[in-house]
C-alpha cells in the first residue's frame, strides 16, 4: 500500500493532512451536539482516525509507532463503549442520551466501566491512549509547527464531548420508565474485564505494540 501510495502522496499529502485534521474538529463539534449515544461513540471514532491518517501522511517512524498504538488503543475503547452503549440499549430500548440518565445509581458496577471508557477515551495518563496521542501530536508538531493549533482544538474537544457523555448517562434525574430495570449480568462484566485487560497489560509492557 505504502509503495502504491508513495508517488501521489508527495503532492497530496498537504490537502489530505488538512482534511484529517479539520475533520477530527467537526467531529468533535458533531459529538458535542448529539443526542444518539451510538452515533456520539461513530464520530468519536473518525474523529481519532482522523489523527491515524494525518500521522500515516508524515511518513515518519515516529508518526507510524503513534499510528499503531492509537490505532490498537482506540480500538479497545471504542469496542467498550460500544458493548457499554448496548447493555443501556438493552434496558432501556432507546440510544437517546436523555432517556437513559442516572444509570450509575441503577447499575453501579456499569457506571464504573462507564468511567473508565471514559477516562481511556479521553487519553489520560497512565493509557496507551495517550501515549499514541502525544506521540502523533509531537511528531505532526516536528512535521508542521502550525498543526498544534488543530491537535490541540481536537484534545480539548474530545475532552468535552466525553465528560458530556459520561454525565449524561450516569447522572441527572432518574426517568420513571428506568427504575424497573434488570441487574447487570456476570458476563456482561466479563466482556467489559477482556477490554480493560489489554489496555492494562499495554499500559506495563508499551513496548509490545511500539517496537521498542
Amino acid at each position: 500500500m505504502t509503495m502504491t501510495l508513495t508517488p501521489p502522496l508527495k503532492m497530496l499529502s498537504y490537502p489530505f493532512m488538512m482534511l484529517a485534521l479539520w475533520g477530527v474538529i467537526m467531529t468533535g463539534f458533531i459529538c458535542l451536539r448529539q443526542t444518539d449515544l451510538k452515533s456520539l461513540i461513530a464520530y468519536s471514532s473518525v474523529g481519532h482516525m482522523g489523527l491515524v491518517i494525518a500521522a500515516t501522511l508524515t511518513r515518519t517512524e515516529w508518526a507510524c509507532t503513534g499510528a499503531i498504538t492509537l490505532m490498537i488503543a482506540h480500538g479497545l475503547t471504542s469496542s467498550m463503549l460500544f458493548c457499554l452503549a448496548n447493555t443501556n440499549y438493552e434496558r432501556t430500548n432507546s440510544r437517546t442520551l436523555l432517556l437513559a440518565r442516572n444509570m450509575q445509581l441503577l447499575l453501579p458496577l456499569m457506571g464504573l466501566w462507564w468511567f473508565s471508557a471514559s477516562l481511556t477515551n479521553m487519553a489520560l495518563p497512565p493509557t496507551i491512549n495517550l501515549m499514541g496521542e502525544l506521540t502523533i501530536i509531537a511528531s505532526l508538531f516536528n512535521w508542521s509547527n502550525t498543526t498544534i493549533l488543530m491537535t490541540g482544538l481536537g484534545t480539548l474537544l474530545t475532552a468535552a464531548y466525553t465528560l458530556y457523555m459520561l454525565i449524561t448517562t450516569q447522572w441527572g434525574e432518574t426517568p420513571a420508565h428506568t427504575k424497573t430495570i434488570p441487574p447487570t449480568h456476570t458476563r456482561e462484566h466479563l466482556l467489559m474485564m477482556l477490554h480493560m485487560l489489554p489496555m492494562a497489560l499495554l499500559m506495563v509492557k508499551p513496548e509490545l505494540i511500539q517496537g521498542a
